[in-house]
């Protein structure tokens, strides 16, 4: 008896395969991500925080480094991982930017990174969304969450590379990553705001579905005039 002819005689497991078959064929199946690379030129972390009543200190961390998996047309499943040199941690002060850098505060020599990464998207529209994650600092880790607008996807005009644009704003509370000296001078809500770029990683096809935005005319491919204000000096 053939396996066909044996297949025929079992009803039963024929329809369960077969409805099997249409419920698996029914399934979306969800196209990879895009990956962008965070321009660490273009994007920086600025946060404030309360000093003993009379101002708020700002504080600059530059040169952030990592990966963005997002689709341009939406916000589902879309991934955030950052890492941050604490090394280039700025108050404006050469004697601040030690002491914050010393044990008692970042301890920057035993953990010389803080990290994001993201555990969940929660969007609100096309623009903006809720980007819960986990952020380590000083080794410790806490939950955060990040209200986030998505400023343009489109080709930059120099670089001619599809390009992404986020800001971004949380408040923290510096206790819950063990940065609790000082309490009766530094206050203990940290608001942060994030501006991020990104570039596409991979080849992008230039056509309908990836056009050059239509706000804008299309990029000359001529040089740029280093002389002109049409020049970005962190570029060159």
């Amino acid at each position: 008896m053939s396996n066909v002819e044996r297949f025929a005689r079992r009803p039963a497991l024929a329809a369960l395969l077969l409805v099997c078959g249409i419920a698996m064929s029914a399934q979306p199946v969800q196209a990879a991500l895009a990956e962008w690379r965070i321009d660490p030129t273009h994007s920086r972390v600025i946060f404030n925080v309360n000093h003993a009543g009379f101002s708020y200190s700002l504080g600059v961390l530059s040169g952030p480094e990592g990966q963005i998996r997002f689709d341009p047309d939406g916000w589902d499943g879309a991934e955030v991982d950052v890492s941050l040199p604490m090394a280039r941690l700025d108050f404006g002060d050469e004697r601040w930017n030690r002491t914050m850098a010393g044990r008692r505060w970042f301890d920057v020599s035993n953990h010389p990174q803080a990290r994001f990464r993201s555990t969940r998207i929660e969007p609100i529209d096309n623009d903006n969304a809720r980007l819960h994650g986990e952020l380590t600092v000083a080794g410790q880790t806490t939950a955060v969450v990040l209200e986030l607008r998505r400023n343009a996807v489109k080709r930059h005009p120099l670089t001619l590379r599809r390009t992404a644009g986020f800001s971004a704003t949380a408040t923290l509370d510096r206790r819950d990553v063990g940065l609790d000296s000082s309490p009766r001078l530094i206050g203990n809500a940290v608001r942060v705001r994030i501006e991020v770029e990104a570039t596409r990683q991979g080849r992008v096809r230039d056509d309908a579905a990836d056009p050059v935005d239509t706000e804008d005319e299309a990029p000359s491919t001529a040089p740029i005039d280093p002389e002109t204000d049409d020049a970005d000096p962190q570029h060159d």
